[in-house]
């Protein structure tokens, strides 16, 4: 079978499945057609000045909490995490790669869609003069600025530093015709870095492939040389589509060499850049579903990391290229085994964790550093690096964060300032990221849209009812799942007894007492109304592990089932904080708050999962409906109602309630008549039709009376003049009266289509 070559300038790469086995593009080619010129920066580690530091100082404190009225963040809420430990940071928690059952993959994760990048020719990325811009020579030893202009003098290039005496020297080591190691043929400069300069070559015992040469650390010494290569020799075994591929280490006239793959596309940095050029120099951040879409795919390469015990510890915008539809994480130079306590520490300012300096890098610290660079991927984050170090803007000086509640609550759990209250780990980020998207684009779409299909959490069922009939009850709420890999989660599956108080009997001797056992106890407590056994159960389950939420969720239906709304909301907000991209805690939290005097923040909640997860929608309607009902926004009640589709069991009810409001609304016959037609788009209960029906028409006949006839509406069939809506409505309280059982109801609604009636000589 003859192989397919791949259509891309410079790759030498085949068609495999529809796809070049080298740089991913399509067969055919990129569809754009269009080379890059500017990859270079893509492969810069950044300037090792005020950016790029080995370790951090002090650092800010967080943020000011917000004020917004509908922000979430502002409520109180229940302590978890280093919250409840004494002194804060004086318990740590365990943090790393668990379960893989919380793994998944791909760009927009089919929710919203990335522009495709082209992949670049590596010839066009070649520097004509490769010459470091004096405003980034700094002495490397000291960072202090070298080689500046001085009366119109242009700075060397070369030299010795006048604050330190070391010697600095800028001009590329290799040019276009070495042949580095017998193998590498040079080609030309991509882009200068922090350790030296980055150079394009060809790979002469491999077919011509391009590579990538990057210094290497100490390579002047050839002892520290090989003692870096033998420390480092386990880049060359990381193997991940995801993660730029490093072949080789060399030594070439004194100075070494990691040699690697040629990664084309664009950094993030890159494409920052050109949106702010093409504004006018403006900063124009990505949207945030691109931008959380980005991270989502770039977060497998940091879980398989992590699998083998290696640390990233420099994540930025300039470290991740986007290339055709996917992205791939470059510039391993960071990378460090996790028990390395000896190695330097790189890390640039505004994206390394604060507690680096004293504590060293961990999986907690990779995370900030993801939380950060999604953060300054759709922020214009002015003070990144200095007041905002380790801090985010407040809530209610930052449209976005206001936009997306669970965006920004899912920001600060990334960059807790304690490491242990962060993501326990990168696939747990990655699920409740991939809840946030959902949201997001249910966002962006506006108030019309729902989404079709249904999202299975791993955590929660889905809710039971809808609520039609009020706000839900602390058991309408969803269930939290079993965790099967809990030791006595089979045990407990046979624990099936239907009296809470008999239950509680039937979980008091377990072999071990385990989380899910106690979860277990905690439920049954709160049906048997035991207070006390609920606040003990879930007192030692945040005991054993104070950042266990499932505790704050069983404590927030305890509250809510003695109607104690406002202990509820604290209880129910943790839960939000720590799993930002359920929809579960959401509810909860706009149940509780509808109830607890906070609609601002309950009608926000509500409207964003109400069209994020098809599971959710009949519940979070019905609550964005009386939400807006009860401020006397009676459009937008009715607009929440129309959510609720003609597939779900609750549509009869939203159709009557609809009715409803437009009948008390007392607005206009157009919206009598729409009241009444309304009705027969579902399988309404005879009664309740007819109720509605009797009161549309009667408050039609008030507004005839008083402001005169309309023939051309039609209100229940007939025309809005005074003797049709009569007889019509004489029907009407026959037919309710024909429906009703109670015999002085009956009368009633007989006496009533009397005095209506059409009286007559005849």
């Amino acid at each position: 079978m003859t192989e397919q070559a791949c259509a891309e300038p410079g790759c030498t790469g085949t068609i495999e499945d529809g796809y070049c086995n080298v740089c991913g593009t399509p067969a055919g080619g990129n569809p754009d057609g269009d080379g890059l010129a500017a990859v270079a920066a893509s492969w810069a580690d950044g300037d090792l000045d005020a950016a790029t530091v080995r370790s951090a100082g002090s650092l800010p404190s967080a943020a000011e909490p917000s004020t917004g009225r509908t922000s979430s963040s502002r409520l109180a809420s229940t302590a978890l995490g280093s919250a409840r430990v004494t002194g804060g940071t004086s318990q740590t928690r365990r943090v790393g790669t668990g379960s893989t059952r919380l793994r998944g993959h791909r760009l927009g994760a089919g929710l919203t869609t990335v522009p495709h990048t082209p992949v670049a020719d590596p010839l066009q990325a070649v520097m004509e003069t490769p010459e470091l811009a004096e405003s980034k020579r700094y002495c490397p030893t000291c960072g202090q600025p070298v080689g500046r202009a001085r009366d119109g003098v242009p700075g060397r290039i070369a030299g010795f530093c006048g604050h330190c005496g070391a010697r600095y020297d800028f001009a590329p080591a290799l040019k276009a015709g070495d042949l580095v190691a017998r193998q590498y043929e040079v080609v030309g400069c991509l882009a200068h870095g922090g350790l030296g300069w980055i150079y394009l070559a060809r790979d002469r015992n491999v077919s011509g492939r391009w590579v990538v040469l990057k210094g290497l650390l100490n390579a002047g010494d050839k002892e520290a040389y090989e003692a870096a290569v033998a420390e480092r020799q386990y880049l060359a075994e990381v193997e991940h589509p995801l993660i730029v591929e490093i072949f080789n280490f060399v030594l070439h006239e004194g100075l070494g060499y990691t040699v690697m793959e040629f990664v084309g596309g664009r950094s993030l940095k890159d494409v920052l850049k050109d949106r702010r050029e093409q504004d006018g120099g403006k900063p124009r951040p990505l949207p945030v579903d691109q931008a959380i879409a980005y991270i989502l795919e770039v977060l497998p390469a940091f879980s398989y990391l992590h699998d083998h015990d290696l640390l990233y510890c420099d994540f930025k915008p300039d470290n991740i290229i986007a290339q055709g539809d996917g992205v791939k994480l470059i510039d391993m130079g960071g990378v460090r085994r996790v028990d390395d306590l000896t190695s330097a520490i790189y890390g640039t300012v505004g994206y390394q964790a604060p507690e680096v300096p004293e504590v060293g890098p961990s999986v907690a610290s990779d995370i900030f550093t993801l939380g950060r660079t999604l953060a300054s991927l759709v922020l214009d984050f002015r003070g990144n690096t200095t007041v905002y170090q380790a801090s985010f803007p407040p809530v209610a000086d930052t449209p976005v964060f206001q936009k997306y509640d669970s965006f920004y609550r899912w920001l600060a759990k990334a960059c807790a300032p304690a490491p242990a209250d962060r993501f326990a780990s990168v696939d747990e980020a990655r699920v409740q990221l991939l809840g946030v998207l959902r949201e997001v684009v249910a966002t962006d779409k506006g108030p019309g849209y729902t989404a079709t299909t249904s999202a299975e959490s791993l955590l929660f069922g889905v809710p039971p009812l809808d609520g039609a009939d009020g706000a839900l009850d602390w058991n309408e709420l969803p269930l939290l799942k079993v965790d099967s890999s809990d030791p006595m989660a089979s045990w407990l599956s046979g624990v099936n007894v239907a009296d809470p108080a008999e239950r509680i009997k039937a979980l008091a001797g377990p072999a071990e007492h385990t989380v899910e056992v106690r979860l277990a106890v905690a439920r049954a407590a709160i049906e048997a109304g035991d207070g006390a056994l609920l606040r003990t159960t879930v007192a030692q389950i945040l005991e054993e592990d104070p950042w266990e939420w499932r505790a704050a969720w069983m404590e927030g239906l305890g509250h809510l089932s003695t109607a104690n709304a406002a202990a509820a909301r604290a209880s129910f907000n943790a839960v939000y904080g720590q799993i930002p991209g359920e929809p579960a805690p959401k509810l909860a939290l706009a149940t509780v708050c509808e109830l607890s005097g906070e609609p601002g923040v309950a009608e926000q909640l509500y409207g964003t999962i109400a069209r994020a997860d098809a599971n959710y929608t009949g519940a979070a309607a019905f609550g964005l409906a009386r939400v807006r009902s009860g401020g006397g926004d009676l459009d937008g009640a009715l607009d929440a109602l129309e959510l609720v589709g003609p597939t779900r069991g609750s549509f009869p009810d939203a159709r009557l309630q609809r009715a409803r409001l437009l009948v008390s609304a007392h607005r206009t016959l157009l919206d009598l008549a729409d009241a009444v037609a309304g009705l027969d788009a579902a399988h309404i209960p005879a009664r309740p039709k007819a109720e509605v029906t009797v009161d549309a028409l009667d408050e039609a006949l008030d507004l005839v009376l008083s402001d005169g006839p309309v023939p051309t509406v039609r209100v229940a069939g007939v025309a809005a003049e005074e003797r049709e809506l009569r007889d019509r409505l004489e029907l009407a309280l026959r037919n309710l009266a024909h429906l009703t059982d109670e015999r002085s109801e009956r009368v009633a609604l007989v006496d009533r289509a009397n005095s209506v009636r059409q009286w007559t000589w005849r």
